[in-house]
């Protein structure tokens, strides 16, 4: 398992120095959220797309993928009937799987509740619709797009694993893939993480996990446990990127994330 900081965290810091820190910490991968890079982030660039590169080569970190994608610029929505702003969130979508691939990242992460937000019936449809494009453009670029399940009440369309499957199956692309994220699988599964865990990755299905806490902090700071989640990877065999992604950083996003890397290594090495 390779550990990637889910680069937000730390988003007051220049990316320079983020890469540095995460390197410091033991980190191997930054997870970009696009809007720490610019409301155009989408639109880099390749002078800005080789100093990300670089800056990272320096620090001996990578990119190991993206998430928290249309977040910027503002009024995104692949559920939207309006075609005009649904056809610019997909560009957006597009153009970010290719951005991942330059930037060097193997997976992108759509959680995105706002903006697939679904209100009226059609809603699902153009959603759906612009995941199957997603998932034809990851393909191309050898990426994988994974279908994060989200938590109610932040979000209204697919908050299992189980729905997230259905959709995977039935845009039926094997760059379009689901994933794990602590926090909401700790809320919506009946299922613990570590049994989901144990059912979903033989699948084949499963291609990321991003670990928080109930709390909403990181890994080690509430009371989930995370050594039986761990085990659960070790005994499924994942060798994957396993991202730290809290909302709430106190005392600051560098302690934050000390803090995490610290926690999870020392669970790591208990089950090496």
């Amino acid at each position: 398992m390779k550990l990637s900081l889910c680069n937000e965290v730390i988003r007051e810091l220049p990316f320079e120095r983020q890469c540095a820190l995460a390197g410091a910490l033991g980190y191997v991968g930054l997870e970009i959220a696009p809007f720490t890079l610019g409301d155009e982030a989408w639109r880099m660039p390749a002078s800005k797309r080789a100093s990300v590169r670089r800056a990272c080569a320096d620090a001996g970190v990578e990119v190991s993928g993206l998430h928290w994608l249309l977040a910027a610029p503002t009024g995104l929505s692949i559920a939207t009937e309006d075609r005009k702003v649904w056809q610019r969130s997909v560009d957006v979508l597009l153009s970010s799987i290719y951005l991942c691939a330059e930037l060097g990242g193997a997976y992108l992460v759509h959680g995105s509740p706002g903006q697939r937000r679904v209100v009226g019936s059609d809603d699902a449809k153009r959603v759906e619709e612009a995941w199957a494009a997603a998932a034809a453009a990851a393909q191309e670029a050898g990426v994988v797009y994974c279908l994060e399940p989200l938590a109610r009440p932040d979000c209204n369309f697919v908050n299992t694993l189980t729905e997230a499957e259905v959709v995977v199956r039935r845009i039926g692309n094997p760059a379009f893939r689901l994933m794990i994220d602590t926090l909401a699988a700790s809320v919506e599964e009946k299922d613990s993480v570590a049994d989901a865990i144990r059912r979903w990755m033989p699948t084949g299905l499963m291609a990321h996990i991003q670990f928080n806490d109930r709390n909403k902090r990181g890994p080690g700071e509430g009371d989930d446990k995370f050594a039986s989640v761990i085990q659960a990877l070790h005994e499924t065999d994942y060798d994957g990127w396993v991202a730290m992604e809290p909302f709430i950083y106190e005392p600051d996003g560098p302690t934050c994330a000390a803090r995490m890397i610290g926690y999870v290594q020392g669970l790591l090495e208990q089950n090496a």
